[in-house]
């Protein structure tokens, strides 16, 4: 109660609040950031986001009193800390006999039907109950007994350092606050300082602030150190914080009013700051048969205190110092953009963010979003747990879809920009999916769909290897969301990019090849004949485009997904050190044999479904059927002599490429501009403006990229996933906007598309979408498939100078490469280890 009241009577009258008319003076000259002249308001819309992976914070910049939310990256409900018998939503071994019958009745049902089509598949589900969510960490308070009117009130992100700071005039001095997560110490530190040799009096607390945890112990660990320690539910998994501060000159103390409440205060200093660590119980080394999949791992405390200890002589300059320099090192020493903008230094971002017009675009605001997705990434995938639906950052118990790993293009957009801007970032990723998505998704596999190879999982995942078909909590008809055994497919495409763009032999021996061949096991058996046109090919059945409601056979996100996936079987075959060769022999046939996931319909559209079942009308958010387009590649690399024949009504058929793509087309115009009546989203339109780019049709990417912005970037530039919702329901902050937000800016300015075999020329197309208002840049340090680096300054709308670099160690050291400009090919070659060549000729 007590804390309570202090943040509510420290809340100043917006009347008496003055606030800066330019930037604050530690705001980046570069205009790298966001700044603000007002309080914060909402957490989803302006407070501000630091992390380092392990732990997130979102900062509000206040004042006398800031109350920092905390958050714990491992800290979710449910699961077997909540029920220990929770089996990740699989059914029980004993009812595998019965399960592969209902599968086999399904599959007739759907052969036997005119159009293909049976009504539910619910007798495959089973339910989430104890899925669980991820859980703020509460808040930590730090109070400055300082009162009086304020001026020059400013509060920013310094996208540069990684750094959140306030910065207002009080009682006759300045003062300063700065919020950082520093990965190299795996730490977090509020620091509080002012222009008077002599800080007012100072104190650290921490609180809950309306969230719904069970109210856990507060107390000292010592006379400057806070430890907090608690569930996430009752019951539920057990974590900690450890909150130790420091002062220059002052006077350190920890008093305790009870078992739930304590208090740090400083007196006398002429700085403070808190660092704090935390952790919970959750081991994803115990996801396993072994650990009978317990996910228990050793009470955090002593783990926590050897981390805080090896911060404790540190100063808080040089953890600054070497905070900064691990930014720098990871998103800018090797990898810098620049979209010919022109800071607005002087304009508060909220008010840049107001005046944004689709169309018109701003590419100062265009190149801070993109800053801001890397950011945002780096700072939520480098710890042991990936990015979730929310990166790391959640305030509440019931976070919108639990913050979990939605996977059927959620958590693969968060990764969409990664390799190309030269971000490497996704071990955490491959982590977790080798520790709790595979051994799991092997029961699944067993269990629901009598097949022994391999691992299989679903749309919705959390931290607890969720992995069977996970049904709705009123039954009815869930498959368009639950059935979706495709999720690990699309994963595995990323873990190929991993190693195409990498080439780093060792980790795919080592994890990318043994996950890789696995789901492809799962799917080799998965595949059957065609029953319904009996046209000899391998189809996947039943199916779902994700998220659509047709239950089928043979949708085209699933075919094209998984002839991508054989093909890289294909390609790393020989890195992998794998003696198999029954295995690739086995992946190459059925490739052959599968549908290729390409019919073009009776309104010249690329098919969503075999059956030819699409709508001119559907507008769906999800552009499930172009996943060959962007971020795939069986359409944007088709090639007739590989996909183009088949059979339709008993008539071959041979599509060439301008038939597939202007078929994809179709079906991008006709599903809108990512408005529909089932959502408003900010990553459908990202993905759409990709999609565009991918076409080379830089009006239409700029529109969908400015729509983006206007339609669902808050003024903190944070995606919300329903902009228009009721005030009473509040916005959404969902991620993979602002993560998929850098991918499709690269997609205009650099493509270098797959292709089924490295005897197929990599087409390096540069500046293919380049919208007139980037008319001059530069992009440097960008990465290519076949471990190429790519630099490139460009004026005028046309590149003046293009560097190119192939590493050391390609995979492959005959691949043929084509660099492209304006459809006309300016420079081949080979990727030959080591090769440089600049290119000033266009």
């Amino acid at each position: 109660m007590r804390l309570k009241t202090l943040v509510t009577s420290s809340v100043i009258p917006a009347a008496a609040l003055s606030g800066c008319t330019a930037a604050p003076a530690g705001f980046p000259a570069s205009g790298n950031g966001l700044w603000y002249n007002t309080t914060s308001t909402l957490w989803e819309t302006s407070y501000l986001p630091v992390g380092n992976g392990f732990l997130g914070a979102m900062s509000p910049g206040g004042m006398a009193v800031e109350a920092t939310q905390l958050n714990i990256e491992s800290l979710w409900t449910g699961g077997p800390f909540l029920d220990p018998t929770y089996n990740g939503g699989n059914h029980d071994p004993s009812q595998a006999s019965f399960l592969a019958s209902a599968m086999q009745s399904i599959r007739d049902s759907i052969w036997a039907n005119a159009t293909g089509e049976i009504d539910n598949v619910e007798v495959l589900t089973s339910p989430f109950a104890d899925y669980g969510s991820y859980v703020g960490a509460g808040y930590l308070i730090s109070t400055i007994n300082a009162s009086g009117p304020v001026s020059n009130f400013a509060r920013w992100l310094d996208l540069d350092e990684g750094v959140a700071r306030s910065t207002w005039m009080q009682s006759g001095q300045t003062f300063v606050r700065e919020t950082f997560c520093s990965h190299p110490s795996e730490a977090c530190f509020h620091h509080v300082a002012s222009s008077n040799t002599t800080l007012p009096d100072v104190t650290f607390a921490w609180a809950i602030l309306g969230s719904l945890l069970p109210a856990p112990n507060i107390t000292c660990q010592d006379a400057n150190t806070l430890r907090i320690r608690g569930f996430s539910a009752e019951p539920g998994m057990l974590y900690e914080l450890l909150g130790e501060v420091h002062s220059t000159q002052g006077h350190v103390s920890c008093s305790a009013l009870n078992a739930i409440n304590a208090t740090i205060s400083v007196t006398g200093g002429n700085e403070a700051w808190i660092s704090w660590v935390g952790s919970t119980e959750y081991s994803m080394d115990a996801g396993n048969v072994e650990s009978d999949f317990s996910f228990q791992g050793p009470d955090p405390h002593e783990a926590l205190v050897t981390l805080l200890n090896s911060i404790t002589n540190t100063s808080y300059q040089d953890s600054l110092a070497a905070h900064i320099a691990d930014i720098t090192d990871v998103l800018y020493s090797q990898f810098s953009l620049s979209l010919g903008q022109t800071p607005q230094i002087d304009l508060p971002t909220d008010q840049i963010r107001a005046a944004y017009e689709v169309d018109t675009g701003n590419p100062y605001l265009e190149w801070v979003a993109f800053n801001m997705g890397r950011y945002l990434l780096a700072s939520s995938a480098r710890g042991t747990l990936p990015a979730n639906l929310q990166g790391k950052w959640a305030k509440d118990i019931n976070s919108p879809w639990g913050a979990d790993y939605h996977s059927n293009i959620n958590i693969q957009m968060n990764y969409w920009s990664a390799e190309m801007s030269n971000l490497n970032v996704a071990g955490s990723l491959f982590d977790y999916i080798e520790k709790t998505w595979a051994p799991r998704g092997a029961i699944t596999a067993q269990v629901l769909y009598n097949i022994s190879r391999g691992f299989v999982t679903h749309d919705e995942m959390n931290i607890f290897g969720h992995t069977g078909m996970k049904g709705g909590p009123d039954g009815g008809n869930t498959a368009e969301w639950a059935d979706y055994p495709e999720s690990a497919v699309w994963m595995m495409i990323a873990v190929w990019d991993r190693f195409d763009y990498s080439n780093d032999i060792a980790w795919w021996q080592a994890q990318g090849w043994p996950l890789l061949k696995s789901v492809a096991s799962f799917h080799l058996d998965k595949l059957i004949p065609d029953e319904h046109f009996n046209d000899g090919t391998l189809v996947v059945v039943p199916c779902n485009s994700p998220e659509q409601v047709p239950i089928t056979l043979g949708c085209a996100h699933a075919q094209q997904q998984i002839w991508q996936l054989f093909n890289a079987v294909e390609k790393g075959f020989n890195a992998s050190g794998d003696t198999d060769i029954a295995f690739l022999q086995e992946v190459q046939t059925k490739r052959a044999q599968m549908d290729k996931g390409l019919r073009i319909g009776w309104w010249g559209q690329l098919q969503e479904w075999k059956v030819d079942l699409d709508s001119p009308t559907d507008t769906h958010r999800h552009l499930s059927h172009l996943i060959g387009l962007y971020p795939g590649y069986a359409v944007s690399s088709y090639d007739v002599e590989i996909q183009g024949g088949l059979v339709v009504n008993e008539t071959h058929l041979t599509y060439t490429k301008d038939d597939v793509m202007n078929a994809a087309m179709t079906s991008l115009i006709h599903r809108g501009n990512g408005t529909g009546p089932d959502a408003n989203s900010g990553w459908e339109k990202a993905w759409r403006a990709a999609a565009w780019a991918q076409f080379g049709n830089a009006s239409e990417f700029y529109h969908e990229l400015t729509y983006t912005i206007f339609t669902n970037f808050a003024p903190n530039l944070l995606d919300m996933y329903n902009p228009y919702n009721p005030a009473d329901e509040g916005p959404l902050f969902q991620i993979d906007a602002n993560l998929g937000f850098p991918a499709a800016v690269l997609n205009a300015l650099l493509q270098a598309q797959d292709t089924a075999s490295f005897d197929l020329p990599l087409v390096i197309t540069l500046l293919p979408a380049l919208p007139d208002t980037w008319s001059s840049g530069h992009l440097k340090g960008a990465r290519t498939r076949g471990g190429i680096t790519l630099s490139m300054e460009w004026a005028d709308g046309k590149p003046t100078s293009v560097t190119l670099t192939v590493d050391a160690n390609p995979i492959s050291t005959t691949r043929p490469v084509q660099v492209v400009f304006e459809g006309k090919t300016i420079r081949s070659f080979t990727t030959t280890p080591n090769l440089n060549i600049t290119l000033v000729d266009f």
